[in-house]
């Protein structure tokens, strides 16, 4: 096993289900269409880290039994990918050290003025959360992996999306949050072992890729296997995941993925 992956979270900014909805999906009885906010964990034999601090990250790190944490990489600074920082502290008090955070730097800075309290103090207590900001400017290594930013359209922001390599071998591309892939993204995550894309519903949408453009992006990166994820209460897990052609899938909260 080269990685480990395990979608903490698959759904959109609100969550599915959404609140005062009675709609098919959002009363289904599938656990799949149970959806916290989008977040994954990336593992190896010496490194875990995780990406975007949802607001769900307390009930996902209890559910899947996290202890460990050894980095946190952040795509961009919407709520649903950031509001759950302060959770964070239990991990760095289980280490007994200061988390590197990776962000680009108005990423960073919109995390410092939201949780100024955690950059204020310089020495906090052990219980309290400690931090190691790391800008991302360019590629970067965190244990065993090589990590390359892919900048992204979403919407009037860039996210960043990820492509992991080990070795000189693309393990993951991972790509949430973005209205349309690049030719460049594209290229730089073409072959990958694993593509993970954004995927919120059938119909057009003005700052994520529905299901018709995430197709298209992934018949031209040609991965082994393609997940998507994102989804909005638009999206019947069983229905869609029916439809999907062959080596695509459709992520569930708490689906774990070996790459060899």
């Amino acid at each position: 096993m080269s990685l480990h992956l395990t979608f903490l979270g698959t759904g959109t900014s609100q969550g599915v289900p959404m609140i005062g909805c009675c709609c098919p999906v959002c009363t289904s009885q599938d656990p799949r269409d149970k959806r916290t906010r989008t977040s994954l964990l990336v593992s190896t034999a010496e490194v875990t880290i995780l990406i975007d601090t949802t607001p769900d990250l307390r009930f996902q790190s209890l559910r899947e039994g996290l202890q460990s944490i050894d980095a946190v990489l952040f795509t961009h600074s919407h709520t649903d990918h950031i509001m759950g920082f302060d959770d964070l502290r239990r991990f760095s008090e289980l280490k007994d050290a200061p988390l590197p955070i990776y962000a680009a730097p108005e990423t960073m800075r919109k995390i410092q003025d939201a949780f100024y309290f955690v950059f204020e103090n310089p020495k906090p207590a052990k219980n309290y959360l400690r931090v190691t900001p790391q800008l991302i400017n360019g590629s970067f290594a965190i244990g065993d992996l090589d990590i390359i930013p892919v900048p992204l359209a979403h919407g009037r922001m860039t996210t960043l999306g990820f492509i992991f390599k080990k070795k000189g071998r693309i393990l993951l591309a991972y790509y949430t949050d973005c209205q349309e892939v690049s030719p460049e993204a594209l290229s730089a995550a073409s072959g990958a072992e694993v593509l993970i894309l954004d995927a919120l519903r059938e119909r057009p949408h003005p700052t994520h890729m529905n299901f018709a453009t995430a197709i298209a992006a992934a018949r031209e990166i040609q991965a082994k296997r393609t997940f998507f994820l994102h989804f909005c209460h638009d999206v019947s897990h069983a229905k869609k995941e029916e439809e999907l052609p062959e080596k695509m899938a459709l992520a569930y909260d708490g689906l774990k993925v070996d790459v060899a």
